[in-house]
């Protein structure tokens, strides 16, 4: 068996066959659930969060990462930044016949691998297989469960004038890493995907205390994430461009294609939003993290603004709004 057929998709022995000794044996991590329609999970005490998103990217693999790691990481992610600590996943995969198994098994250990790191069970899924033509490879639905303490909240309603706003990293990395890979261009240095798990990061954050909101900033970049949450807290922010930190393939792919790296997609970025009596602190936590080494304080949240406003000064000293994105700037960077 080399490749994915429709006969995978019919619910008979080869269905059986694709789950039984494809796809459970690399998600061994499942905490002994049985394979029911449905996991039964145990609940605790707190607050349930969950999400759930759909990933389509093209290319499927790419430098630091593939659709698989991606998959588990934007999950993983949207619970982090809610203040939730990521319990269980479910994977649901879409794939086209002719799809070669071992790409497939590729892909799944990826995520499982994934998953691991951030100590969350894959623990209920669903396979489709439909007729060549019909999508393109493969796509894969992650849902998520995470558990948010008591008392904790990183809520946008949190968000206070004077707070701070700080970047874990360099910013717009997936993105360009996704255009270059696709579009067969080099930048000069070699970029990859910023793909990878925070909840661990995040879990240290939280602990420092401090942190009004967080977001992690991926289709719409940074400048989508601030935008929202300037609406959503009823504020005014100023960021400052020098202090944005930029890889520089990324400066130097935006400048050659006029790009906007502030509107390039992330996925292993937090937008943190926090009190600046606690910036020595969160900055020690982020500076001495593999995930944070390039941290920086990029601006605050100058008032009060009922509109929602974002804006950026720029290296000239002109300070300009933001905008919401009109359209799609990169198609399926995720």
């Amino acid at each position: 068996m080399d490749t994915i057929t429709l006969a995978h998709g019919s619910g008979g022995r080869l269905s059986r066959e694709l789950i039984e000794e494809i796809i459970y044996p690399i998600f061994n991590n499942n905490n002994g659930h049985e394979l029911y329609d449905s996991a039964l999970l145990p609940l605790k005490k707190g607050t349930i969060a969950m999400t759930t998103d759909s990933f389509v990217i093209s290319p499927i693999f790419f430098p630091g990462g593939n659709i698989g790691k991606l998959a588990a990481c934007g999950t993983i992610n949207d619970l982090a930044a809610a203040g939730a600590i990521p319990k269980y996943m479910s994977v649901g995969l879409i794939i086209e016949e002719g799809f070669l198994i071992k790409d497939l098994q590729e892909i799944l250990i990826s995520l499982y691998e994934t998953a691991v790191e951030a100590d969350v069970y894959v623990v209920t899924g669903d396979t489709k297989i439909v007729e060549r033509g019909s999508a393109d490879r493969i796509y894969i639905n992650t849902s998520g469960i995470g558990i948010v303490p008591e008392g904790a909240s990183v809520s946008p309603k949190n968000i206070n004038v004077d707070d701070l706003v700080i970047v874990n990293g360099t910013i717009g990395d997936h993105g360009m890493a996704i255009l270059s890979c696709r579009e067969g261009l080099s930048f000069g240095v070699n970029l990859k995907s910023d793909c990878t798990p925070l909840n661990g990061l995040v879990k240290e954050l939280l602990d420092v205390g401090g942190i009004s909101c967080m977001r992690d900033p991926t289709r719409g970049g940074l400048a989508s994430i601030l935008l929202e949450l300037a609406h959503q807290s009823g504020t005014k922010m100023e960021i400052c461009e020098k202090a944005i930190p930029l890889h520089p393939s990324v400066r130097a792919g935006c400048d050659m294609l006029g790009l906007d790296p502030l509107y390039l997609a992330n996925e292993g970025k937090l937008a943190i939003i926090a009190n600046p009596s606690k910036e020595e602190e969160i900055m020690r936590v982020l500076q001495s993290h593999p995930l944070g080494k390039n941290a920086q304080v990029i601006g605050r949240v100058a008032s009060r603004d009922l509109k929602g406003t974002v804006l950026l000064e720029t290296d000239l000293g002109v300070k300009r709004p933001l905008m919401l994105l009109e359209g799609e700037e990169l198609p399926r960077i995720c």
